[in-house]
């Protein structure tokens, strides 16, 4: 029996700037061992550019996914009986609840190069958390997603 595909799921991968800086990482380590010889710089230049992509990389492996009646960002898996309506956000309503309407016990799987976002209020009595912030490129199709699971 073949698993049926997840109604939603996005990888929020890090902008491509990000990686050129990776390798300008690696430019700059390669340049400090440069007085030590040539292998030494190959080696600086190697490592400073594995270590800083592998920082990039890890960053930008977060994964949202609605899948087997449950929302599953980060590490957090909250089941779809335990979620309220959910809202999405455009950049500015986004920024105000990453800011000063945020809550300090909210879930928030943020990710300051996306402007978008939705936030899934939650309704589980036993659980403190008030809310789920979700950074996502396409809030429309979490919603839902989110709306098809609960139903």
């Amino acid at each position: 029996m073949q698993p049926s595909t997840p109604p939603f799921d996005e990888r929020l991968t890090a902008p491509r700037s990000w990686w050129l800086i990776a390798l300008l990482v690696g430019i700059a380590c390669a340049l400090m061992l440069l007085p030590l010889g040539t292998l030494p710089l190959l080696a600086g230049l190697a490592g400073g550019t594995a270590l800083s992509a592998v920082a990039v990389s890890s960053y930008g492996s977060a994964r949202i996914r609605v899948v087997a009646g449950a929302l599953v960002a980060g590490d957090a898996r909250i089941p779809a009986t335990a979620l309220g309506e959910a809202e999405v956000l455009d950049g500015e309503e986004a920024r105000a609840w990453r800011t000063y309407k945020a809550d300090a016990r909210a879930f928030m799987l943020l990710r300051s190069y996306i402007p978008t976002a939705v936030r899934v209020e939650v309704t589980d009595p036993q659980d403190p958390t008030p809310y789920v912030y979700l950074s996502t490129r396409e809030p429309q199709a979490l919603v839902a997603a989110l709306t098809a699971v609960r139903a």
